[in-house]
């Protein structure tokens, strides 16, 4: 059983909680708790390594068997020093270390007729994993994110997402701009969300799919990008308010793109 802070191990798993850099260069993220651990298992992403406490074990011996016998590493340590790494303020002892999912650039991933998210420079942890799970919950196709996103491994984005990381289908692009003028040259309808001047999100239909784009929480979409979509579109709102939470949009406009 391990015990101590400053065993290698335990040092390389802190790492991954805590530094995007790390967990890009290993090419690996941290889920904890036993929903995420079952649900990354489920999916089919590759277990580098199980941590676990013997109370957790004993609690959860069904999910214990299913994860362990899938992990390429299992460790048991001790319950405070899962205390001290852990991420969240109950925790339940498992954790589980995956290998990243491939989320290169395939423009062959995008189907013309299907419907995605366009997530550009999304901060906020909670927000990104919000908009996964909504995709997730609606059927979206997929989510295209801008290279400035979060990282979509960071704990807070994995825990937010409720598992839909390990399987909604996700691309970053490097030059969104391009890649959004890019999809509009081929036909495939993308639409800008403004609080501006826009078309009514009510007074339309998208029998045809597209892209719906969401920007920034605090500064939108960057008007370049609003120049490279199809059409711009907005939700009116009444009372006094004049925005929206990112992931409340989202949700709004994606239910929409279903229509």
């Amino acid at each position: 059983m391990i015990s101590a802070k400053d065993n290698e191990l335990i040092k390389q798993v802190t790492a991954l909680i805590s530094s995007p850099k790390r967990r890009k260069e290993s090419g690996s993220f941290p889920a904890e708790g036993v929903r995420l651990c079952v649900d990354g298992v489920q999916s089919g992403a590759e277990v580098r390594c199980f941590l676990y406490t013997d109370a957790a074990r004993e609690k959860y011996a069904d999910e214990y068997r299913l994860i362990s016998s899938a992990a390429k590493r299992c460790e048991e340590i001790s319950e405070s020093l899962f205390r001290k790494i852990s991420d969240t303020q109950n925790p339940q002892g498992f954790l589980c270390v995956f290998t990243a999912l491939d989320k290169n650039h395939k423009s062959y991933t995008i189907n013309k007729q299907g419907r995605y998210a366009a997530l550009e420079n999304i901060q906020d942890p909670s927000n990104m994993g919000t908009i996964l799970r909504t995709a997730e919950a609606l059927g979206i196709d997929g989510v295209i994110l801008s290279e400035d996103c979060c990282d979509i491994y960071s704990p807070k984005v994995v825990r937010g997402s409720m598992g839909a990381v390990f399987r909604v289908p996700v691309i970053i692009v490097r030059d969104f701009t391009s890649y959004i003028k890019e999809l509009t040259e081929t036909g495939i309808f993308t639409y800008a969300s403004t609080p501006h001047e826009a078309e009514d999100i009510k007074n339309m239909t998208f029998e045809n799919g597209g892209v719906m784009l969401i920007g920034n929480e605090g500064n939108g979409l960057r008007p370049e990008t609003i120049n490279a979509c199809s059409k711009s579109v907005r939700i009116n709102m009444k009372g006094r308010a004049e925005s929206l939470n990112a992931a409340a949009a989202a949700a709004i406009l994606l239910y929409s793109l279903l229509s």
